[in-house]
């Protein structure tokens, strides 16, 4: 709350959280509003975030920039999905903070060029227009390959994933740690059964109240470069 002092991290510990949305999704989706609830009932002493995201690329980046300007870099992390786990990964490298993602978009330049024009939000039907400079800021903001510094990283890939390939997103995001899921969506519609492995990951030490079963985690291949 502005105007309440709040003490210093301890070294390490995450005190920031970003959370990024997916095209044509918005914070009103089902697994930002779960974490923005599992936030407000374990950890209210963080700073969380969860911007509507602009449909420019280029946009949505300065936004960000915006949101996390005063944030401690060594003490936020970032949380994407989809499109916004290829966001995450691209503030992650630009602030060396930790970020998990959630079957995240490899190459949205390629996938996205068919969805210019005029489109509508998911959660409220509101119009926007995805134009074609759009798929020239994608290519501009993509994070490098390979990802620096893979252990910073947690990506959680469905094998059901019926938008994505998993097996791509594996070989682009899956230096780090790995949570590959046999089956579920791209929706990840199992999100409550992962969401304790991705609190572990972050080191928030959340007093948990509800039965949520934690989902393993494997390492994931090293990048060849």
């Amino acid at each position: 709350m502005t105007g309440v002092a709040r003490p210093a991290p301890a070294s390490g510990a995450i005190s920031h959280l970003l959370y990024l949305h997916g095209f044509r999704s918005s914070p009103q989706s089902t697994k930002a509003r779960r974490v923005g609830d599992w936030v407000a009932g374990h950890r209210p002493d963080l700073v969380w975030a969860c911007p509507q995201l602009p449909a420019s690329p280029q946009a949505a980046m300065d936004l960000l920039a915006a949101t996390i300007d005063g944030w401690p870099l060594e003490h936020m992390a970032v949380i994407g999905s989809s499109l916004g786990g290829f966001y995450a990964a691209a503030v992650a490298e630009r602030t060396g903070c930790p970020a998990v993602l959630l079957n995240p978009a490899v190459d949205p330049a390629r996938d996205l060029v068919a969805q210019v024009g005029e489109l509508t939000t998911w959660h409220s039907g509101e119009p926007f227009v995805f134009r074609a400079e759009h798929v020239d800021e994608l290519r501009r903001i993509a994070p490098p390959a390979p990802l620096t510094r893979p252990e910073r990283y947690l990506a959680v890939i469905a094998k059901g994933d019926e938008v994505l390939s998993w097996r791509e997103m594996l070989a682009r995001y899956g230096g780090g740690e790995t949570v590959l899921i046999e089956g579920s969506d791209h929706a990840l519609s199992d999100f409550d059964v992962h969401l304790p492995r991705i609190v572990d990951f972050l080191g928030l030490s959340p007093v948990l109240t509800d039965p949520i079963r934690r989902a393993p985690a494997r390492p994931g291949p090293r990048p060849r470069r």
